[in-house]
């Protein structure tokens, strides 16, 4: 009987020993209820979208005219406003989509003249423009010292005191839902035949380059995002960008495509 109360005694021990040891061990949890504290931890804020309004009803918006050297191929609407219509010099024939002016002076026989409309978008381009250039605390400052060539791009803010240049291709990573942007203090140059390519879902429509001075895609290269330009915005000759041009100056186009995101 003696053994026998000691065996049970002794189990008894090990057992309240091994309960200690779980309770000290903090990758343990007692419950369900502290796995589902744990798994409420913060987590790191989401870069909130920069809001197009309506600018966002265009793939091509400008306030002083719209050059182009025939063919390009546009898909999504065009406007320029204040600018009469007849700075708008893209054709009916190149244009999936609604060419608006602020007079009868716009392309024949496709422009719609709508002055209010126009004065609207132009408005909200230019809060979407703040918006973007107001974003405070980057992720990424003067990332490359101004050259992104070869990079791959993760989601965030980025910001660059100095002019920016894309002598090599690139590549935008992350999810659908991610969002991107870049913040160019100077000039925004592309090379000739350089590529922007999106990878793991990203979208085109959560990209957002705003620059203070003048954006140059080069020849035959190919571009992705929402251009917010304070100045003008040149595509080179077959250049072709998926995303939005949206300038607070011109827009020169020589031969490209020009699409809307999805």
């Amino acid at each position: 009987m003696k053994k026998k109360s000691f065996s049970i005694a002794l189990v008894l021990l090990i057992g309240l020993i091994s309960g200690c040891s779980k309770d000290l061990d903090p990758g343990v949890y007692s419950d369900k209820a502290s796995a589902n504290e744990s798994s409420k931890a913060p987590t790191a804020a989401v870069l909130a979208t920069v809001n197009l309004r309506t600018s966002g009803n265009f793939v091509i918006l400008s306030k002083t005219g719209i050059t182009d050297v025939y063919p390009s191929a546009i898909t999504g609407n065009v406007g320029a406003s204040p600018i009469s219509g007849s700075a708008i010099l893209v054709t009916c024939t190149e244009v999936t989509g609604t060419i608006y002016s602020v007079d009868a002076a716009g392309p024949l026989p496709c422009r719609v003249t709508n002055a209010s409309m126009l004065t609207t978008a132009v408005l909200d381009m230019q809060t979407a423009y703040n918006d973007a250039a107001g974003r405070l605390n980057p992720k990424f400052l003067n990332l490359g010292a101004g050259n992104i060539g070869g990079k791959t791009l993760k989601p965030g803010l980025y910001k660059w005191t100095t002019a920016v240049i894309i002598p090599t291709n690139i590549t935008i990573s992350g999810g659908k839902n991610d969002i991107w942007i870049f913040q160019v203090a100077g000039t925004l140059t592309m090379s000739s035949g350089v590529n922007v390519t999106l990878t793991g879902g990203a979208k085109a429509k959560n990209i957002f380059w705003q620059t203070t001075g003048a954006v140059t895609l080069g020849t035959n290269s190919h571009f992705e995002g929402i251009i917010l330009g304070k100045t003008g915005i040149n595509l080179q000759t077959g250049a072709s960008i998926t995303g939005r041009t949206l300038a607070q100056t011109a827009v020169t186009l020589q031969q490209n495509s020009v699409t809307r995101p999805l």
